[in-house]
């Protein structure tokens, strides 16, 4: 058996370690996001793979013979071709997805589909803080004006894609406390993540609940019907089990 591992995860990070250790066979995928990602302890490829043509060729040449996706909760596509075409090729696929956080008590969270869909909540005078990322940073547009900061772990390449918005470079963890000083230095006056879950990321939206800071939650895209865990001993169990 040699395991492809799609990471880009927490868990993907854990899983890595824990299969390195045992000494399956495996290979590790990032898409290249970040410049200096953490080592995982396997092989490890880096970027795309071309398109469903190129993963194919891909699979056969390396000699895959299953397939863990743990990517981010927002890589829909990814997911949704990669299960797809594991399908086709008979190949064993298991999608890891940690759970969605829930609003705890003095949480002010409004979950919306979209980002365009900030624009009903947000004022030109106020201050936000994106949690969401560059990819995305254009769905934002009819922002434009609003003060919004984003952060990113690495320096960006481009300016920002329209007037009124910043970038703040900061590589995690971050904890509850450090998220509360940054907090009330930027005077923010919105918080705007994804919906990724896990307790890594989960400070900002204590620090957001302990400061009164509102939360726009951008809702989970839609997810292939296919075999799927949440936790990473569920996920060790999955390859084990092959």
């Amino acid at each position: 058996m040699t395991l492809l591992l799609l990471a880009g995860s927490g868990e993907a990070k854990q899983i890595a370690q824990a299969l390195a250790q045992d000494g399956t066979p495996a290979i590790a995928s990032l898409a290249g996001e970040t410049r200096r990602p953490s080592e995982l302890g396997l092989p490890t490829r880096v970027g795309g793979f071309g398109g469903a043509d190129g993963f194919r060729d891909y699979i056969h040449a390396a000699g895959i013979t299953a397939v863990l996706d743990a990517t981010h909760p927002y890589a829909a596509d990814m997911t949704t071709r990669t299960a797809r075409l594991c399908a086709e090729l008979s190949i064993p696929y298991c999608h890891v997805l940690r759970p969605p956080w829930t609003p705890e008590p003095g949480d002010d969270w409004t979950e919306i589909a979209r980002e365009e869909d900030a624009k009903t909540y947000i004022h030109s005078w106020q201050t936000v803080f994106l949690g969401t990322g560059r990819k995305t940073l254009h769905r934002f547009k009819n922002l434009e004006g609003t003060r919004l900061i984003c952060r990113l772990i690495d320096p960006p390449t481009e300016p920002f894609p329209f007037e009124g918005g910043e970038f703040l470079i900061g590589r995690p963890p971050f904890s509850v406390d450090r998220e509360k000083e940054l907090f009330r230095l930027l005077n923010v006056d919105w918080l705007i993540v994804k919906n990724a879950g896990g307790d890594a990321s989960r400070t900002k939206l204590t620090a957001a609940g302990d400061l009164g800071i509102p939360v726009l939650m951008i809702k989970r895209p839609a997810m292939p019907d296919t075999t799927r865990v949440e936790t990473v001993a569920d996920a060790l169990a999955w390859v084990r089990a092959l």
